[in-house]
């Protein structure tokens, strides 16, 4: 088999007009708008001809771009179609791609990308709304940082797109499963909770994992069938799309809610009365247990917007803490350093250390470890939420969200702005 690439002309590239910009989790946008069969060739032209680059500078034999491109996709519409065209291109360009045989959550591409030292390219728009559709890289176990993402929109439209006619396909639905079950306690949780577990797959790409990790009778799993308007909602785990975990909770009279979006590495949680249980309470549940339970020593870090509960929690356990920039990639890199142990986000992202784990937020794997608190501690999510709330302090969060219909060129500079307008103090209290 042969390849070829060639240089763009001025006249194509003046053609392509369809800026690529990747935000703080990759490149996002409508379907049949933005995000286009031609668009994805073009990014995946840029992945190619940035690895090459970079595999020229940094000339060895084993490093994170050495091995096979592994390339994923969600259960949106589409997805696999393209997916399989960036694999096309990728093949052309001689990256030795490898297309998933199956929809898996993103962080089994993370996971792959660290097993095989290569670079992951995952076809999502997360929690986005259906009619979206995005991209995602992925290198050495974690999201690719803001040097990475740069370098590849500096390649956009320098090298035409190019298509192999054939590429390898290959499923690690079971080298992901393992991988989930080497790091949860599944026989303390299938011997100490009896009473019904809901799981919300939200029609995404984690549907059906949880029955193959746990192999459990009590576990009942509801929006698990493929469907890409995802039931009419966001498939986004937050208190306004989670209506029918919180019934599926009250019906089956269940132990807890546990929810994923829909490429499942975030989590939600709903407690056994049905109440849903913020982010800005389940982190601190989180990092209680680890330290008081687990006997984890090391830094927290979190995403400024994810409240005060966690920095009480380190101060009076004696704990290194420390706020990052909103977007998960900033608190994993500290953890992949080596220099934190336990990670959170404000949109439902958590990540810890563990040994042949990977510094990425797993939705599937916190649901585990929520199983597990509960099965160690005996408690419910009220009574561990409890817990938290009478020793470090009530939480009151509420997220509004509002659209802006005209993009902002450059963001730093309208928060900036949008800062200097907010007031000091409201209902009489300082605004920190």
């Amino acid at each position: 088999m042969s390849y070829a690439c060639r240089m763009i002309t001025d006249g194509e590239a003046n053609n392509m007009v369809d800026p690529i910009k990747f935000g703080t989790d990759g490149w996002r946008g409508v379907i049949a708008r933005d995000f286009t069969f031609q668009n994805c060739r073009r990014v995946a032209q840029a992945i190619a001809d940035y690895v090459k680059e970079e595999k020229l500078k940094h000339k060895g034999p084993k490093g994170p771009l050495s091995g096979p491109m592994v390339i994923g996709y969600d259960k949106r519409f589409q997805s696999d179609a393209f997916a399989r065209e960036i694999a096309k291109v990728l093949e052309a360009n001689q990256m030795n791609p490898i297309l998933m045989e199956e929809a898996l959550p993103t962080p089994a591409i993370s996971f792959m990308t660290k097993k095989l030292s290569g670079v992951g390219v995952m076809v999502t728009a997360s929690h986005n709304p259906p009619s979206y559709n995005g991209v995602k890289i992925k290198i050495d176990g974690r999201a690719a940082l803001d040097e990475v993402t740069k370098g590849i929109e500096s390649w956009v439209d320098r090298t035409a797109p190019t298509r192999a006619a054939e590429i390898k396909t290959k499923s690690y639905r079971d080298a992901y499963l393992q991988y989930l079950k080497a790091r949860a306690d599944l026989p303390k949780i299938k011997s100490k909770l009896k009473k019904p577990i809901v799981i919300d797959y939200m029609h995404g790409a984690g549907s059906g994992l949880m029955a193959d990790v746990l192999k459990a009778k009590n576990l009942v799993e509801i929006r698990a069938k493929h469907d890409p308007m995802f039931g009419g909602v966001h498939p986004e785990p937050i208190e306004q799309y989670l209506g029918a975990l919180t019934e599926a909770v009250k019906k089956n009279k269940a132990a807890v809610g546990l929810a994923l979006d829909g490429d499942a590495d975030r989590f939600g949680l709903m407690d056994e009365n049905g109440k849903y249980l913020t982010p800005c309470q389940v982190f601190p549940m989180i990092v209680l247990y680890l330290i008081e339970k687990k006997k984890f020593k090391g830094k927290i870090v979190q995403s400024v917007s994810l409240g005060y509960l966690a920095e009480r929690i380190a101060k009076e356990k004696g704990v290194a803490f420390e706020q990052l920039p909103v977007g998960f990639k900033y608190v994993a890199e500290r953890l992949a350093m080596g220099e934190a142990d336990i990670a959170g986000e404000e949109s439902g992202g958590y990540a810890w250390a563990n040994k042949g784990g990977i510094a990425e937020r797993d939705g599937m794997l916190t649901a585990l470890l929520f199983l597990e608190m509960m099965a160690v501690t005996g408690k419910t999510p009220s009574q561990l939420w409890k817990e938290v709330e009478s020793r470090f302090g009530a939480s009151y969060y509420k997220r509004i969200d509002y659209r802006i219909h005209k993009a902002v060129a450059d963001k730093a500079l309208w928060t900036q702005k949008l800062t200097k307008k907010l007031p000091k103090k409201l209902l009489g209290t300082p605004i920190k």
